[in-house]
């Protein structure tokens, strides 16, 4: 669990500059109680060592992290695969803040439905809501 609470600290740290060190010190309280909730877990390892993870619930991709020496290399697309494959519809929230973030699911098909002006949680931090169909959905032409 701790290697998860460091991947994620890392990776937030790296992206979400709009938060300050104690917004990311209690949401890091948050996160750990949530990761052992999740009924759908995934790690990425890379020589040994855990450089990304992906935690779903349902339809819903709760949490999506790679370690900041990391990104850019793959690993998010290879998690996000994972949890894509087979189905036809999944949701995200983003940090509307976090435009790496936003770019990475964009890139990749997702495209935003809802915007709310707090997270989860209530803190000032707009979260926008993206849902994404299979990339195996045909899609028809006129």
């Amino acid at each position: 669990m701790q290697d998860l609470l460091g991947i994620w600290r890392r990776s937030v740290e790296a992206t979400h500059a709009f938060l300050s060190a104690a917004d990311v010190d209690a949401i890091a309280l948050d996160v750990e109680s949530y990761l052992p909730r999740m009924s759908d877990l995934r790690v990425a390892e890379r020589g040994g060592r855990l450089v990304g993870f992906v935690a779903l619930e349902g339809d819903v991709i709760e949490m999506l992290f790679v370690d900041a020496d990391a990104q850019g290399t793959g690993v998010g697309s290879t998690l996000l695969d994972a949890v894509l494959a087979g189905r036809a519809l999944t949701r995200v929230d983003v940090n509307e803040q976090n435009s790496a973030g936003r770019a990475f699911y964009a890139r990749r098909g997702f495209v935003e439905v809802g915007r709310s002006e707090t997270d989860g949680e209530g803190r000032p931090f707009p979260i926008l809501h993206l849902t994404a169909r299979a990339a195996a959905t045909p899609r028809c032409r006129p």
